[in-house]
């Protein structure tokens, strides 16, 4: 796919705004994986995106009652400080939607629930509840492992799951019946813009460590695929997948250093502390000159901390974040007064808006029309830009392509968007994040 950069005013971060890397994972997840790097006997974990994904088929019979919206948000659990701003979101693209007449002539109804993580079985209990009050879609989960604790539960019973967080791979080829979608892109497209970074910045022999869960090895593998797209030869890459649990990344890092790269991709959570301490150690440090590159996982001020100063500095790297603008965050304030950051908010506004526009071009409210309709209300029609403006054209028979908040969706086949804003982050001598800029990468 040809790819796109575009690039805007730089702007400082805050701590909560960048600590993103549950959305992928959980880190309260066990870990059943063993381990290894490249050459090693130890298996790796990973996932397919290969395949047709399945769709959802509209019924025969319409359902014309009120839109009911649960939301399955962490208010709870180590990713509660995602919520406010994913609530704000939601409560916002509820009103909108009901302030320019609601779904087929009647107010959207919204049922909070919270997700809790992994460590509880709150999500199970939420979930149980708002499928027993009859909601046709829930917003959520923010972490793709809650997600994937309840998804089968929600898509056997016909309903819409649409998470404004999650990026992992294992949802491309989901058996989900079509009923999941989401607002935020996959770490396929996050690979994608590393490797951008990496190429335009000149890197031709590069080291990519991962660790060894779906989400390590599944962008690690992505970012080669994209680098020898982009003309590196495969032999100027070394994979070293290693255990994110071991004591010691010393012979990781060792291998790193005898590979003599010019680009370093660490894809990994907080263990990437030991990992580029170590590195500092042998002189391979992105403070002793090394073109580093992280991800999501731990492009965050929580790196900052963990790490003496200055070894962070240079270091550069991407994690999913949209320009939503002054007068949107405004719009949230209003709807909560003490927000701090807004990471999800446009997503999870745009969650809503798509399943109300296709619900309206269902003309229907039933779970399986909506999702048989999201894809298309996205995609290769009529612009328009928000909720006022699109129902009088899908109320007019027209196809649309909703352009939301968060920017260009274009869904794909998959129920995601087929384009990624990234923020391209840097830490500075104070290990401290600012953002340089965004690249836009996909279709």
């Amino acid at each position: 796919m040809a790819r796109r950069t575009l690039v805007r005013t730089a702007a400082v971060l805050g701590a909560a705004s960048l600590a993103l890397a549950g959305c992928s994972s959980d880190k309260s997840d066990d870990s059943s994986s063993s381990g290894s790097t490249s050459g090693a006997s130890a298996a790796t974990t990973s996932v397919t995106t290969d395949c047709t994904p399945e769709q959802a088929k509209a019924g025969a019979t319409p359902s014309t009652e009120a839109l009911r919206i649960g939301t399955l948000l962490p208010d709870t659990g180590s990713l509660s400080f995602l919520g406010p701003p994913m609530v704000a979101g939601t409560q916002l693209g509820v009103n909108d939607v009901n302030a320019a007449g609601g779904v087929l002539g009647q107010p959207v109804q919204l049922i909070p629930g919270d997700s809790g993580d992994t460590t509880t079985d709150t999500a199970n209990t939420t979930v149980d509840r708002e499928l027993a009050a009859g909601t046709q879609v829930i917003v959520g989960a923010a972490s793709s492992s809650v997600s994937l604790k309840v998804i089968d539960k929600i898509a056997s019973a016909g309903v819409v799951m649409f998470s404004p967080a999650n990026t992992s791979d294992q949802f491309v080829c989901y058996p989900d019946k079509g009923m999941y979608f989401r607002t935020a892109p996959t770490d396929v497209l996050q690979a994608q813009a590393v490797a951008q970074l990496i190429s335009d910045d000149g890197g031709q022999r590069v080291a990519i460590m991962a660790l060894n869960d779906p989400y390590g090895t599944g962008l690690a593998d992505n970012i080669e695929k994209n680098l020898i797209d982009s003309g590196v030869p495969s032999d100027q890459i070394e994979k070293i997948i290693y255990d994110p649990n071991a004591q010691s990344f010393n012979s990781e890092v060792d291998q790193v250093k005898n590979f003599n790269p010019d680009a370093v991709a660490l894809v990994g959570f907080e263990e990437s502390a030991k990992i580029i301490t170590r590195m500092h150690e042998v002189g391979i440090g992105p403070s002793d000159g090394m073109a580093m590159y992280g991800v999501d996982g731990n492009m965050g001020n929580a790196l900052g901390e963990s790490v003496a100063k200055p070894l962070l500095d240079t270091m550069q790297g991407t994690t999913p974040l949209t320009d939503v603008g002054a007068a949107f965050q405004d719009r949230l304030k209003a709807v909560n007064p003490s927000l701090i950051d807004f990471n999800y908010a446009g997503e999870s506004y745009d969650a809503v808006v798509i399943s109300a526009l296709a619900a309206e071009q269902a003309k229907s409210t039933a779970g399986t029309d909506i999702a048989a309709n999201i894809n298309s209300v996205t995609e290769g029609g009529t612009k328009c830009t928000s909720y006022v403006e699109c129902l009088p054209l899908v109320k007019a028979g027209t196809d649309i392509d909703y352009d939301g908040i968060t920017g260009e969706l274009d869904f794909n086949d998959s129920g995601e968007p087929s384009i990624g804003s990234y923020g391209k982050l840097k830490f500075g001598p104070e290990n401290t994040l600012t953002t340089e800029g965004f690249v836009v990468v996909g279709k």
